[in-house]
């Protein structure tokens, strides 16, 4: 409805009551032009209705939505499904053209729009969640392991003599696929124990360097977000060596966005010394379906020659769910969401000790890692082996989700390389013990049936196991005995 339509409508209806309509009109409208005109997001959030208004007038300048539109092509933005075009709001083109991922289409202005904005936005929370020198960041439909490797083959360009990625150790099966993938040989660097703690061997990084040869080395690829008792790498120092070697360094940052010391530490790792991109996923930073990353640095001629490495068009899915995501919560939205989940933790450390200490375990010390906790099962493993595994699977069955239980001793074979003491980013970690994370969204309900539930899954297996204690012991029959007298 423009303002000629309005006029129109006081033909019909009661001049008072369309100008009330108009004037609501112009709300929305006035939330979309401080949207276009700063590409911010919002700071308060908006409601289901002007996030509507905004995506249909999108979708309306789309060319397959064109009235009276003749597609002759092999690509019109045909949909056979009206459920599936309703899904994506009718905007069917995806984002970016054959040779760019953020170019903009001819026929697309919408979607080619949606694209721009959401990278906007995007750059505008990471801001906000605490690296505010980032220069650049396009959200790419592909997980965190796949726009890793992304990152590595643009790298390849640049460095073509490279075939050595250096990797502190994390046992996290994407992020190493993401090198092999790339066509690169991870170089493995073993973490150093520091009380409970897991940490980077600085020592260890820098002579790989130095052995393999800076010119032969792709770059240093890091973590922050991961689970204890591994804690985020030292990114000052990393970032410090890369400078000093004029290597690349790229970050896996897939949960860290929620965390501000991880925020924090990429910050301070591009100030002190260099960090080419780090990369964040969208679901576990943004509660949106699986499938989509942000790809972010300080160098936007960089971050854009990744984008234009991406071969072909792209689906607007991940750009289409953060956005309507981030427009619904707005800054201040997103902003209390982080700050519950840090509170949380800390209620999440609390019951896990004393849950721990009421069993004879304890929770592990690791104050350097601000999401994930562990607690030790060393009662556990002396009650039998198989007890620790067995764990796993009654929570599981129990309905709670994401707890991990890690036993010693495990070994992986991944892409030819075998890790020992997998899952433990150590080939010796001195006890077993159990991970919880306070993630972006949880509640203090999941806490409390996590604790209740665990309670019960550990005395269970202590009945269990001292039952076994007290069944008497098997002797072989007279029979048996005697057969050979």
């Amino acid at each position: 409805m423009n303002s000629e339509n309005f006029s129109l409508s006081e033909k019909i209806v009661s001049s008072s009551y369309v100008r009330q309509g108009s004037q609501a009109r112009r709300s929305h409208e006035q939330l979309i032009r401080h949207l276009l005109e700063q590409g911010k997001c919002p700071e308060e959030g908006w409601s289901e209705s002007t996030v509507e208004l905004f995506l249909n007038e999108l979708a309306v300048m789309d060319s397959n939505n064109f009235l009276g539109n003749c597609g002759v092509g092999e690509r019109e933005g045909r949909v056979a499904s009206s459920l599936v075009a309703r899904r994506h709001y009718r905007l069917i083109h995806g984002i970016g053209r054959s040779g760019d991922i953020a170019a903009i289409q001819p026929k697309a202005a919408g979607s080619s729009l949606l694209n721009k904005l959401t990278n906007s936005v995007a750059l505008d929370i990471l801001k906000l969640s605490g690296v505010r020198s980032v220069a650049s960041c396009f959200v790419v439909p592909m997980a965190t392991g796949m726009s890793l490797t992304l990152c590595f083959l643009t790298l390849r360009h640049r460095r073509p003599k490279a075939r050595y990625i250096i990797w502190p150790r994390i046992d996290q099966k994407s992020c190493f696929k993401a090198m092999i993938t790339a066509g690169f040989e991870p170089v493995v660097v073993e973490n150093v124990l520091e009380g409970d703690e897991l940490r980077t061997d600085l020592e260890a990084v820098e002579r790989k360097i130095e052995e393999l040869g800076a010119d032969n080395v792709l770059c240093v690829h890091s973590t922050t977000s991961c689970f204890a008792p591994r804690v985020p790498d030292r990114l000052e120092e990393l970032a410090t060596m890369c400078a000093k070697y004029n290597l690349p360094h790229i970050v896996n940052n897939a949960y860290g966005v929620q965390s501000s010391k991880c925020m924090h530490l990429i910050q301070q790792g591009a100030r002190v010394g260099r960090i080419d991109a780090f990369v964040q996923s969208l679901d576990k930073n943004f509660m949106v379906p699986v499938g989509g990353a942000i790809i972010a640095g300080f160098d936007e001629p960089f971050i854009q020659e990744i984008s234009k490495m991406y071969p072909g068009r792209a689906s607007a899915s991940p750009s289409l769910d953060v956005l309507i995501t981030l427009l619904t919560l707005g800054a201040s939205g997103y902003k209390k969401l982080l700050s519950e989940r840090k509170e949380i933790y800390s209620f999440l450390a609390q019951e896990l000790r004393s849950l721990a200490s009421a069993h004879g375990e304890r929770l592990l010390h690791t104050p350097h890692n601000p999401i994930s906790l562990a607690m030790s099962l060393d009662g556990l493993q002396a009650e039998s082996d198989k007890a620790v595994t067995h764990l796993g699977s009654m929570l599981f069955t129990r309905q709670v989700s994401g707890a991990r239980v890690i036993p010693l001793g495990k070994e992986q074979t991944i892409s030819g390389h075998t890790f020992r003491g997998f899952m433990s980013h150590s080939e010796e970690y001195p006890c077993p013990y159990l991970n919880a994370a306070s993630a972006v969204g949880i509640t203090r309900e999941d806490v409390t049936l996590c604790i209740k539930r665990l309670d019960k899954c550990l005395k269970t297996l202590k009945k269990e196991g001292n039952a076994a204690k007290c069944s008497p012991p098997e002797y072989p029959s007279c029979q048996e005995d005697t057969a050979g007298e």
